[in-house]
């Protein structure tokens, strides 16, 4: 910061908070502001600029963030201490705020070098997946994909890799529940994936998640690309291993005979998330990909934003540019259902953010939500769907997932999305096979420590002045060149491996 740089940052005109740039003095003048800090304010945090009488609401956005729990006087640091979650009635105004997309003609749409399969579908990268139906499995699922590191893939360049997608479900579930029915559409989502150019479904035999039901659920056939197996049938353990190994040997030399070509942006679908947020997430890294999202829509492509709980508070932002009153309705359905399942949970919506979370800045789930929403940019939102449901709909859409990044990613790559992009003020060690994960930071300092996670610096609106639109163009240029191959900085570090996680509902018994 300069002599000349702001101490803190002004949001809204209506506001009655504003935000600390860096740490503020107790007794510091804010210029502007007319006020004088009655605590000390850490970096991040929110500063009262007005009196706020208990139980009224905390501005910030021009929008409410919570209720004072306590008088707040002028220059108070607000936070946990004397600002509380609750809820309150949102005017959803259905479609009020949608506009017809402004989409570029053809002959000047951006591309990128992508891998097109037979069937049309375009890939950012060439996997080939092992999947497993159930815990019973997931060691076999492992060592199938170990006995392919190192230089075993040397003769295949054109192969990413062989991953391994395991998790400790798939037995002791309903097979009529909601918690069956997200699993199997997970794994139908990954079998199908663009990014796989191969998969091998290792079952035990006898559990609840079936090979034989998912078969018969999504009409998948066994054939070159797509093999199936169960340990009890392949003769235990060390056999069915050696048979796996067999299967994605004979798999190898087709999936590395692919070329990169040039292809519309139109094809790129981006899960769009945040972890480890702080205050600035909201103000730097997520309206920068905001209007990275508003230019990858303009070219034909797809952004699907998620975490449920993390829009609560912010869903009649999203609401009032909704295609359809279908579209926003269908939203709220799942904002009420996530309203329930907290409540029969015995949680509250406000168990978001985390202590990291509040470290940084961060108050009330509404506060959070607020920041988080920006990164789904300024068009119509064209749909909402269940998690892991395939997505169809081109340009900006919604899936349903919790909050917890893992599961809701694992749920965005199962509905076809190809990229991840993914914002952190915090820091994130984060990635994503067989999805290409880029990291984008909120803040200078934090990049600057973790450098070697971080793809972008999003600080640089603040602490440069380089107009959220800039940044959003550099995100969507980046977009285009990991699509293409470049590594990000998560692929560099050989993240990815383990953040494969359904999300699990319903009683396991």
């Amino acid at each position: 910061m300069t002599e000349t740089t702001p101490l803190t940052i002004r949001l809204n005109a209506a506001d009655n908070v504003v935000v600390a740039r860096s740490a503020i003095a107790a007794g510091a003048v804010i210029p502007g502001e007319a006020v004088t800090a009655l605590d000390e304010i850490p970096a991040g945090h929110k500063i009262a600029t007005a009196a706020i009488g208990s139980g009224d609401p905390v501005r910030k956005y021009n929008q409410i963030i919570g209720f004072a729990s306590a008088d707040i006087a002028p220059g108070s640091h607000v936070h946990t201490r004397n600002c509380a979650f609750a809820t309150f009635e949102r005017d959803y105004a259905f479609g009020v705020d949608a506009r017809p997309t402004s989409y570029l003609p053809e002959a000047e749409r951006a591309t990128f070098r992508g891998i097109v399969r037979k069937d049309g579908r375009v890939a950012t990268r060439n996997y080939i997946g092992v999947l497993t139906t159930v815990n019973c499995s997931a060691t076999v699922g492992k060592a199938i994909a170990r006995a392919f590191e190192g230089d075993a893939l040397a003769a295949y360049p054109n192969v990413d890799g062989v991953v391994a997608f395991t998790h400790g479900f798939g037995c002791c579930m309903a097979t009529d529940g909601d918690g069956f029915a997200i699993l199997q559409r997970l794994m139908w989502g990954y079998a199908r994936h663009a990014n796989l150019a191969g998969v091998v479904l290792v079952g035990l035999g006898c559990e609840a998640n079936q090979i034989s039901f998912l078969l018969d659920a999504y009409g998948l056939e066994e054939g070159p690309a797509f093999r199936v197996m169960n340990i009890q049938d392949t003769g235990g353990t060390r056999s069915t291993i050696e048979a796996g190994v067999r299967i994605v040997r004979e798999m190898l030399p087709v999936a590395n005979a692919v070329e990169r070509r040039q292809v519309p942006a139109s094809h790129l679908s981006v899960a769009l998330q945040c972890g480890g947020s702080d205050a600035y997430s909201g103000i730097t890294a997520n309206p920068a990909l905001g209007a990275a999202v508003d230019i990858l829509v303009r070219n034909g492509g797809t952004a699907i934003l998620a975490e449920t709980p993390e829009i609560y508070g912010a869903e009649h932002l999203l609401t009032r540019r909704a295609a359809s009153r279908a579209v926003g309705e269908k939203l709220i359905a799942r904002i009420r259902w996530w309203e329930d399942y907290a409540a029969r949970n015995g949680g509250s919506m406000d168990n978001n953010p985390t202590p990291g979370n509040k470290a940084g800045g961060l108050t009330t789930i509404l506060e959070k939500s607020l920041g988080a929403a920006a990164k789904g940019g300024t068009t119509n939102l064209n749909g909402v769907y269940e998690y892991a449901e395939a997505v169809t709909e081109k340009g900006f859409v919604f899936m349903d997932s919790p909050g917890y990044d893992p599961a809701s990613i694992t749920g965005q790559v199962a509905s076809g999305a190809n990229l991840v992009c993914f914002t952190t003020g915090r820091g994130s060690a984060f990635g994503f096979k067989p999805a290409p994960s880029i990291k984008l930071a909120t803040n200078t300092p934090m990049y600057e420590r973790l450098e070697e996670d971080m793809d972008l610096d999003c600080g640089v609106i603040l602490d440069k002045g380089v107009p959220v639109g800039e940044v959003g163009e550099r995100i969507f240029q980046l977009l285009l060149a990991v699509a293409s191959g470049e590594a990000s900085k998560s692929e560099a570090l050989g993240l990815g491996d383990n953040e494969f996680v359904p999300w699990l509902v319903g009683a396991v018994m």
